[in-house]
Order: structure tokens, then C-alpha cells, then sequence
């Protein structure tokens, strides 16, 4: 199959290197000549784990290229995945689907015969419907069929994700858009993962009530993490015993500061809205929205309690910046309201991240940059573990308390414990949903 990927972000680039690796011939289509120069060098705009060797070796299979010139991309292809971007429009908490529908005019105007035109961007309920409105509009003359395949690729894991899918989610209308959208996911066919095809609308759904669900579980912990604090409890365990249930499971039962990154923070609020205009309110999408706010501003107490009521003075070095481990993404991340607040109280702020200083230098005015934990620890007065990259899980704790002025901790992802920073000399611990000392 010929395809054409419209967007080349995080999604749009994912899926067009793994489809051009299950033997396709993908063309994908930006319109940021640096980017598309970038790619024509083999260098990835973004951090994603084996996305480069996968990219450049399906370069040199001549099976995937990139372009500025969506026309000449369009009328190769037989089917076009729109992966534009859909950030939350400011006013209203809707999904902005301006590049949506510009690139669905395009492809109208663009194409000469027969396509499927795929909606992979994460759209709203009846998108998919006014897509076809536009393309119908912009070419009347126009065959096609539109279809809706919603991505769930996590960050840090996204090829994984794409090749061994928990499911693959496929909307349509005809039989025809069925099949090329069989014959595009075919090597998943035959590998027996489930392809779940429905209609558009439901596709459609299905997208945003999967990212609104994991948030639930996420909120869900980190309000009962607050209260194991309260009444002595560990969440850490009381994680473990519910996700031993088989109708709950362990995925998303992590206590933390709260969830971030490019999906559920725009996808829950669009449910909400979408839910507002249609007279059926989405009470508990709401209500999460509200608590995940919520405990980032509890983190920031925490963090208070912890330098004695006031930042005034204090140098703070934060470990992690990016929403996640394994990305440089700090879309919603944490750190954005954390460290503002940091450096609002007066703090010295050093800040130490694997792949998120590019993005963090942009985003966190004021603070500086260490290029390791050790070095970013020296002289300050707390430390906070805000991210969980892999290079913070075994620390020598001895060593950083050792560095530090005061040796207080914020282990905000609970990869220590409060005997692992007594035991190395911290005269203060506090994490999520256990028990802390010193304070």
C-alpha cells in the first residue's frame, strides 16, 4: 500500500516509520521545511527509544521519505492518515481542529482519484463526519471514504506499542475503506492482535473514554495516597492489593504529582466539554480534571513543609522535568507548575533530566541545568525526585546527602523509601501516600 502522512509530531512520524516498516511505502508530509530537512538527514526531531535506527533503516530500504509537497504526496497514495495536531482551544477546553480541516481540504484539492482519507489525529465525536462535509465541499467530483484509526501509543514505548497493539481501533462506513484498512494493518491480521471495526463515532469515543478511564485510575490513587497519609497507610501497598484484582489491574495505580503529557490533560477536558454540549455532563472527567490540579498544588506543600515554610533562599534541585520517563516531552508535565513555584518563593532552582533540558530551557526560565543528579545535589537544601528516568532509581543516597547543605528529600514518584534516606544520612523524607520523618 502507497501512504501519505499528513504531520510529522510525535504520532504522525511513529506511524509512518512502522507502517513504512511493515513493508508500505509511506511518504510523510510537513509543512516545517527545518523539520523535513532534519528527517531528510536521518536526524529525529523528537526522543522516542529506537526511533531513529527504525527511521534510517526503512529510509535506506527506500520504503519511507519526506516532503513539503502534500499534492505530489496525496496523488501517490492510497490511503492519507491526518496526523496534525489537535491542542486544546484556549476559551472553551474544546479540541482546535484547524489543522484538521485545512489538511482535509488539501487532500481534497490535492487528489485525482479514489482514497481513504484516515483521521489519526485524537478528534471529537462527528469530526470524522465534517471531514467528509470538507472534503466533499473542496472536490465534488472527488471517490473517497473516510475512516477513523485513533492511536494509543504511549511515549517512551511507542514503537512497542505500534508493532504489539493491545488492539487496533478502525472506523469506517464502506466495505471498501474496511479492506484497504485491513490490507494497511494486515501484518497485525496475521499476527492475530485485536482489530476492532466500528463505526466512525464510535471510534471515535473509544479514543477519548481509554485516556479519560487511565486518568480516573491515576487521580483515583493519588486522592487515596492523600489519605493513606492521613491515617498511616502505605499506598505503595494498597496499590499492590487492588491491582491483584483481576477487574482492576496494576497498570496506572502509581502515586505521583499528578498526570501530564500530550494526551490526557487536552483529551479529558474535551470529553468534558464535548459531554457540556451535549447535555450529558461527564461528572467524573470533571471531577479529575479539577483533583490533578489539585495535586500538583498539594506537591508544592509538600515541598514547603519540607524547607521550613518558606523557599526564600533555598537551592533545590529538582531530578526530572519531562511528564514521563523515556521522552523529552513537557506538555503538562508537573515541573510546570512545581518549579514556577519554586522560583516564585524565592528558591535557587538546579534542574537535572535525561533528555529534557532543550524543551525545560524554553519553558522554566530562571532555573539552571546540571548534567547530573550528583553535581545538580551539591550545596542544596532539597531535593526533589520529580521525574522516574531509570538514572535516578539507584542513587548513592550516602553520596548526594553527603553534597548537600541541609539533606532534606521529596522522593515525589516514591522510588525510595524512608528507611533507604535514613539510613544515607537525610535529616528529612517525605514521598506519596507513606510515611515521612523530620518534618
Amino acid at each position: 500500500m502507497r501512504i501519505a502522512m499528513i504531520g510529522t509530531g510525535y504520532v504522525g512520524l511513529v506511524s509512518g516509520v512502522c507502517f513504512s516498516d511493515f513493508g508500505h511505502e509511506v511518504i510523510c508530509v510537513d509543512k516545517d521545511p527545518r523539520k523535513i530537512e532534519k528527517l531528510e538527514r536521518g536526524e529525529v526531531p523528537i526522543f522516542e527509544p529506537g526511533l531513529d535506527a527504525l527511521m534510517i533503516k526503512n529510509v535506506e530500504a527506500g520504503r519511507l521519505s519526506f516532503t513539503l509537497d502534500l499534492a505530489s504526496a496525496v496523488k501517490q497514495a492510497d490511503a492519507v492518515f491526518i496526523a496534525v495536531g489537535t491542542p486544546t482551544r484556549r476559551g472553551d477546553g474544546h479540541a482546535d481542529l484547524t489543522y484538521v480541516m485545512a489538511a482535509a481540504e488539501e487532500i481534497a484539492k490535492a487528489a485525482d482519484r479514489y482514497i481513504v482519507i484516515v483521521t489519526k489525529s485524537t478528534v471529537p465525536v462527528g469530526t470524522n463526519a465534517k471531514v467528509r462535509e470538507v472534503v466533499a465541499a473542496a472536490n465534488p467530483d472527488l471517490e473517497f471514504d473516510v475512516a477513523s484509526n485513533p492511536e494509543f501509543l504511549r511515549e517512551g514505548a511507542a514503537i512497542d506499542d505500534f508493532m504489539k497493539p493491545d488492539r487496533v481501533v478502525v472506523g469506517v462506513e464502506t466495505e471498501r475503506a474496511a479492506q484497504v484498512m485491513s490490507d494497511i494493518y494486515r501484518p497485525l491480521y496475521l499476527r492475530d492482535f485485536p482489530i476492532v471495526t466500528t463505526d466512525l463515532e464510535s471510534a471515535e469515543m473509544i479514543k477519548y473514554a481509554a485516556n479519560a478511564f487511565l486518568a480516573v485510575k491515576i487521580t483515583f490513587i493519588n486522592e487515596i495516597a492523600a489519605l493513606c497519609e492521613k491515617v498511616g497507610a502505605d499506598v505503595k501497598q494498597v496499590s499492590k492489593g487492588m491491582g491483584l484484582d483481576g477487574r482492576i489491574g496494576n497498570k496506572f495505580l502509581h502515586a505521583g504529582p499528578g498526570y501530564g503529557g500530550s494526551c490526557f490533560p487536552k483529551d479529558t477536558k474535551a470529553l468534558a466539554r464535548i459531554g457540556q454540549e451535549h447535555a450529558s455532563p461527564m461528572l467524573i472527567t470533571e471531577a479529575v480534571i479539577k483533583i490533578n490540579e489539585d495535586v500538583k498544588r498539594r506537591m508544592i506543600d509538600k515541598l514547603l513543609d519540607l524547607c521550613g515554610g518558606s523557599f526564600n533562599g533555598k537551592t533545590v534541585a529538582v531530578l526530572g522535568v519531562t511528564f514521563k520517563p523515556n521522552t523529552d516531552d513537557m506538555r503538562d508535565a508537573p515541573a510546570l507548575t512545581i518549579v514556577p513555584a519554586l522560583v516564585g518563593g524565592g528558591a535557587k532552582v538546579r534542574a537535572c533530566d535525561p533528555q529534557g533540558r532543550h524543551e525545560g530551557e524554553a519553558l522554566l526560565p530562571g532555573i539552571g541545568w546540571s548534567e547530573d543528579p550528583y553535581a545538580a545535589a551539591e550545596g542544596a537544601d532539597l531535593l526533589v525526585i520529580l521525574t522516574e528516568w531509570n538514572e535516578f532509581r539507584a542513587l548513592d543516597l550516602k553520596r548526594i546527602a553527603g553534597a548537600m547543605t541541609t539533606a532534606r528529600m521529596a522522593d515525589l514518584r516514591n522510588v525510595y523509601s524512608a528507611s533507604d534516606a535514613e539510613a544515607a544520612g537525610f535529616a528529612a523524607y517525605d514521598s506519596i501516600g507513606r510515611a515521612g520523618y523530620g518534618i
